[in-house]
């Protein structure tokens, strides 16, 4: 078709996984060197129940989940947690406060974290080498 070399849909799965990856690397970071204290108030505003525990939590998850995403370890797992994470995030704390209009990045992480728990980890990853069944070539 036009050409186009046929290319293994797990290549796409792949760039998700890195993509996410890096969105919750740089925001669990960020939420670090902001300091928790000022993660915890922003959680409070809008609501999240007891924000100190929540705040300390949710940044440790993004880090530590976004570099088990990177090197593709648990994926499926974590990309269960991040779109726990997510629903609750946009449908009980976002779309509450602003509305739909700044909630379509958060509706993909959903979805992101939905497709890395039914797909896996695409390809070059940990979980490909040890914990995911072999492909056919």
């Amino acid at each position: 078709m036009l050409g186009i070399p046929k290319i293994q849909s797990e290549w796409g799965v792949t760039a998700v996984r890195l993509a996410m990856a890096i969105i919750f690397i740089v925001a669990g970071w960020l939420k670090f060197m902001g300091g928790l204290t000022t993660v915890a108030r922003s959680f409070a505003a809008v609501g999240v129940p007891m924000p100190g525990v929540t705040a300390p939590f949710i940044a440790s998850l993004e880090l530590v989940g976004g570099l088990l995403l990177l090197f593709g370890v648990l994926t499926r797992w974590i990309g269960i947690i991040f779109a726990i994470e997510f629903v609750i995030a946009t449908f009980f704390v976002k779309f509450r406060w602003t509305g739909f209009t700044d909630g379509p990045v958060e509706i993909m992480l959903v979805a992101g974290g939905v497709l890395l728990a039914l797909a896996g980890p695409g390809r070059v990853s940990v979980d490909e080498v040890w914990l995911e069944r072999p492909r056919e070539p």
